[in-house]
């Protein structure tokens, strides 16, 4: 008899098992292509960070341009400084004097964190996941993710991205294209990535000759 109640119960625990294997099942939420993208960068180790600082250069040709920036995550200070100026502003408190240097640090942080925008900004864009596309610069087979802002509302409204990437959800290149027009604006790859306290970022940017390279150095994550 003992062994006969040792064995229903083993049965009833099988199904119990089983069941809660389903419940577990039923209950996995399958994630989005933005959130496969930003995870595949990091974002979840977003809220660990406390200050971000970076250098954003540009050389086009013979010409190099750079300005450097040091970011409060928590309390959305950010200093900018360049080689003839030393700005510190609050992005919560932007003014005529702070805007065209807040639109600038939009423009850099931007390039150095767009996976991380894909979640964001996910309420200010449509987007759409194409799964077979050719990447425009190295003419390799990749997904395509394409998004376009709303035509109102931020420094460039109506703008568009194309993301190029492969089943990594590792971003490989991309397309900007003002006002969404047919034409890209600017093309270059994602490349050079690091590791900066979990946050996955290129460091290099450019176009298919060279000519242009837009890369960061000087990058410091500074965790909590």
């Amino acid at each position: 008899m003992r062994k006969y109640t040792f064995l229903l119960s083993l049965v009833a625990a099988f199904f119990i098992s089983c069941k809660s294997d389903k419940k577990v099942k039923t209950e996995a939420v399958e994630l989005t292509v933005l959130e496969k993208v930003a995870n595949a960068h990091g974002i979840e180790k977003w809220n660990n960070l406390k200050e971000l600082e970076f250098t954003f250069n540009v050389d086009r040709d013979t010409t190099h341009y750079e300005r450097s920036w040091i970011w409060n995550t928590k309390t959305n200070n950010v200093t900018a400084m360049s080689a003839t100026d030393t700005l510190s502003f609050n992005r919560k408190s932007v003014d005529s004097l702070t805007m065209k240097a807040d639109a600038g640090f939009i423009n850099d942080k931007y390039w150095l964190l767009a996976p991380f925008n894909l979640i964001w900004d996910k309420d200010n864009f449509s987007f759409e996941h194409t799964d077979e596309a050719v990447a425009p610069i190295s003419n390799t087979p990749m997904q395509k993710l394409t998004i376009v802002y709303g035509d109102e509302g931020g420094y460039t409204p109506g703008d568009a991205y194309d993301f190029y990437f492969g089943d990594d959800h590792i971003i490989k290149e991309w397309v900007f294209r003002k006002g969404n027009a047919t034409e890209p604006s600017t093309m270059t790859t994602w490349e050079d990535y690091m590791d900066a306290d979990g946050l996955k970022i290129a460091r290099m940017h450019q176009n298919k000759d060279g000519s242009f390279k837009l890369y960061f150095t000087n990058i410091k994550a500074v965790t909590e």
